[in-house]
């Protein structure tokens, strides 16, 4: 059985940084095998890809509007993604998931319907 986890949200003030992290298990191919991504949602919008990576690490992609402030990263040995965020807005605040999708390409979606397992998300709030 496929298990998502995020950990790391929290409260923080604008101008702050937070680190996400997300581990997965239960996957019927290795944790290489997939692209990750996280995607986040506040109250009263849509769902909204944040950023991805390929399964090597190679490739990433992010929305616009956290481009220089947040980095993804993987641990393929550890089964770990993280979300660096620095620079947090108070626009930043939302329910952040991590989701995972089996692909051996070279690059990654930022489309939550190309991803296949999901996390049940963490909080982050920015406050001014």
């Amino acid at each position: 059985r496929v298990r998502i986890e995020e950990s790391g949200g929290g409260p923080v003030q604008a101008g702050g940084s937070l680190k996400l992290s997300c581990t997965a298990s239960g996957f019927v191919a290795a944790f290489d095998d997939y692209a990750m991504g996280w995607f986040r949602q506040a109250p009263g919008n849509e769902r909204e890809g944040v950023s991805c990576i390929s399964w090597s690490g190679a490739s990433t992609h992010y929305v616009e509007s956290v481009k220089d402030r947040f980095t993804i990263s993987r641990d393929n040995v550890n089964n770990t993604l993280y979300l660096q965020m620095t620079i947090l807005k108070p626009e930043d605040t939302a329910i952040y998931y991590c989701a995972a999708t089996p692909s051996n390409g070279v690059s990654c979606s930022l489309d939550g319907t190309d991803f296949e397992y999901w996390g049940q998300g963490t909080q982050v709030t920015v406050s001014s």
